[in-house]
């Protein structure tokens, strides 16, 4: 149990991460095209979102289609680190949303896919 309510955690925090981007870039865009700015906010608003309800409903229920589907996190946050794509050009905020993705992804691997007996 407490493995997985760290997995539940680890990607509910990558989600509010996501979600809380996205509501500060829709509400305060940077200097330039805002509209551009504020399109990509609502989108991450929206990811953000619905990461947070897949990690907090199905994935709490051990449902296995919940498991793939938050697959995207961690692909999503590699893509950013090795491209360089934004938020930011520190890129720490993208490796430690790999690191939480991975573990809330692979703690629980055996609550998802028992072994057969």
């Amino acid at each position: 149990m407490v493995a997985m309510r760290a997995s539940w955690l680890c990607l509910a925090v990558v989600s509010v991460g996501i979600l809380g981007f996205g509501a500060v870039v829709t509400i305060v865009p940077p200097a330039g095209d805002s509209l551009l700015y504020r399109a990509d906010g609502l989108a991450s608003v929206g990811l953000g979102g619905f990461g947070l309800l897949l990690a907090v409903i199905p994935f709490r229920r051990r449902e296995r289609w919940a498991w793939w589907a938050l697959w995207f996190y961690p692909v999503f946050w590699l893509a950013h680190l090795v491209f360089g794509l934004p938020p930011g050009t520190d890129h720490i905020h993208q490796v430690v949303f790999i690191v939480l993705s991975l573990g809330g992804l692979l703690l629980p691997v055996r609550q998802f896919f028992p072994a057969s007996r």
